[in-house]
């Protein structure tokens, strides 16, 4: 459903199986893949949107990426940039580091409380594909920080690896930027 929507927008995903399934979709020079880095999606998210204030960002992420790093929540808050989208992926699960269960499991660990109480103003927490559709429509749309928790399934890609290396990703995403600035 998101992937249609993506083609204009600077894409960073976290590793494992949110980066895997965007790139089994049909890689594009806008899809950033952060391998090897777990928790730093949304700090990179954020840079490209101070830095790129004319470019729509979309982070999409893992419960377990943002249990690593959950002051990022409150940094996104303070500098609040308008045209960043943050989709966390929220499986319960550490699906791509071996299928642990996250601190989201329970119930007790909720991040989209935690995105509203660091102070993001629009945040969705959604469980249902209609939901996430119209929370994704309306974030995409707002010219201001949104957060969306999407509840889904701990189901993976059947398989892990790209035949594209983070350097030469990090290379051709740096050239697809540069392209585009006015």
């Amino acid at each position: 459903m998101l992937y249609p929507e993506l083609g204009d927008k600077l894409v960073v995903t976290i590793m494992g199986a949110c980066a895997q399934e965007l790139y089994d979709r049909g890689h594009k020079e806008n899809f950033f893949y952060l391998q090897h880095a777990m928790g730093l999606a949304s700090s990179i998210g954020l840079g490209l949107a101070l830095h790129l204030p004319h470019e729509k960002i979309v982070v999409l992420d893992g419960d377990g990426s943002v249990l690593m790093n959950l002051g990022t929540l409150a940094t996104l808050a303070r500098y609040r940039p308008r045209n960043l989208v943050h989709v966390i992926f929220d499986n319960g699960s550490l699906l791509s580091t071996g299928g642990f269960d996250s601190h989201t499991t329970s119930g007790i660990t909720d991040l989209a409380a935690i995105a509203r109480g660091a102070g993001v103003e629009h945040v969705a927490a959604v469980d249902s594909v209609v939901a996430f559709g119209e929370a994704a429509i309306e974030a995409f749309a707002r010219d201001d920080l949104s957060v969306i928790v999407a509840k889904v399934a701990a189901v993976g890609p059947n398989h892990y690896g790209m035949d594209l290396q983070l350097p030469e990703n990090a290379f051709r995403f740096k050239r697809w930027i540069a392209g585009r600035k006015p």
